[in-house]
């Protein structure tokens, strides 16, 4: 067994969990994904993927701040699930991929990064979804489910397969919590 594969197996079970209890909307989720995504830093740095290193690094600052909103709520008021206005996906989407260009140029340009600009888009549409995350938008899970579906084959070609098998299982709870979240808010939750 190489030293990467058990750093591998380590950051998807952690992440799993992670992924699975934001499925549930369950706050629990923050913490594990910053253990996850430590770990996972360290193992793309090992495969040269600078932006998901990057992706990373914001991840545990996100999901600090996302643990702390889910904690105070809005304004003194629990944080419910809801939606986003349909101009302001626009703008965000919008935002994602003038970025991908932007962030992919600079890797091609100035690293040895693999795949640049479709890890730039792992990048930028993973941080557009977790700020949907972290406000509770129910419209995260269809772009992580972009995310996911660049993301497969993306690990699969550097040999990560454990982490493509993981994110394939991403994409499939990603569905299955997209479902979860539109009927708790149609609850009230």
């Amino acid at each position: 067994m190489s030293m990467a594969e058990p750093l591998e197996i380590a950051a998807n079970a952690i992440m799993a969990v992670s992924i699975f209890l934001a499925g549930r909307n369950n706050i629990h989720s923050w913490w594990t994904g910053i253990a996850g995504c430590s770990l996972f830093a360290v193992l793309f740095y090992g495969s040269q993927l600078y932006a998901d290193v990057a992706l990373q690094l914001l991840f545990i600052a996100t999901c600090i701040i996302g643990w702390r909103q889910w904690l105070r709520g809005d304004h003194g008021h629990s944080l419910h699930i809801r939606t986003t206005r349909p101009a302001t996906l626009l703008k965000m989407a919008l935002a994602g991929v003038f970025a991908t260009a932007g962030y992919g140029l600079m890797l091609k340009h100035y690293t040895n990064a693999y795949a640049p600009f479709i890890d730039s888009a792992v990048l930028m549409f993973s941080v557009i979804a977790q700020v949907l995350l972290m406000g509770r938008r129910i419209e995260n899970w269809p772009v992580w489910l972009l995310v996911n579906t660049v993301s497969v084959p993306l690990y699969a070609s550097r040999g990560l397969y454990l982490t493509a098998a993981l994110y394939a299982a991403y994409w499939i709870n990603a569905i299955v919590a997209w479902r979860h979240w539109r009927r708790q808010r149609e609850a009230g939750a």
